[in-house]
């Protein structure tokens, strides 16, 4: 039995993602260029840039030839939601315990810390905690 089409773009597809976010509306051949470093052909990555239409990640815009691609979401519409469906497979739903594992990972800097430390100071001015708006205790 196939697998299931994820929604979510594999590394490949993350790779051309990034070379529509830097350089905005881009044909297959522009897009190909800019990934020459990965010594594939250049219907290799039409197939994959037809294959992320299918998908949805990307847009086409068939008015012109030849054809642009463009980014259906942004950068961070699309890290958002990778995080979104990491934290449901890999953290039963809970951010805390991806925050935790990061941070316990040694692999933060003392920069990114304080830069977390901000945030969290920021949303906590921003919105009240949850169990106090709720009234709860946890």
């Amino acid at each position: 039995m196939p697998r299931p089409v994820s929604a979510q773009p594999t590394d490949v597809e993350l790779q051309i993602l990034g070379v529509l976010w830097e350089r905005g509306p881009s044909t297959v051949r522009q897009v190909h260029e800019a990934l020459s470093a990965r010594e594939t052909g250049y219907s290799t990555t039409l197939k994959m840039m037809q294959v992320m239409k299918a998908k949805r990640l990307v847009v086409r815009d068939d008015s012109v030839r030849p054809q642009v691609y463009r980014a259906a979401r942004s950068r961070e519409q699309t890290q958002l939601g990778i995080l979104d469906d990491l934290v449901q497979k890999a953290f039963g739903g809970s951010a805390r315990r991806l925050v935790m594992r990061m941070v316990s990972s040694n692999r933060v800097s003392p920069e990114e810390l304080a830069e977390v430390q901000r945030l969290v100071a920021e949303a906590e001015k921003a919105e009240p905690r949850r169990t106090e708006r709720e009234g709860g205790d946890s």
